[in-house]
């Protein structure tokens, strides 16, 4: 079966992500990460290694998310 997405509903474009999600999960390795995510992860770690990044207590964090999307 197939649908335009201008036709199908929120309801149903959410679950059509959800089984596209579910399928690609089941071989990670299949799906290659852009040349950017490693960049990202090395500058992350220097900065770590560094002392330049801050950190977060996880119960702080979820804490603030829920206060800013309120």
């Amino acid at each position: 079966m197939t649908m335009r997405l201008g036709d199908m509903s929120t309801r149903e474009k959410l679950r059509a992500m959800e089984a596209l999600w579910d399928d690609l999960t089941r071989d990670p390795e299949s799906v290659p990460a852009p040349d950017w995510h490693q960049e990202a992860l090395e500058e992350r770690a220097l900065r770590a290694e560094t002392g330049s990044s801050t950190f977060s207590e996880w119960e702080t964090v979820k804490q603030r998310l829920r206060e800013n999307t309120r």
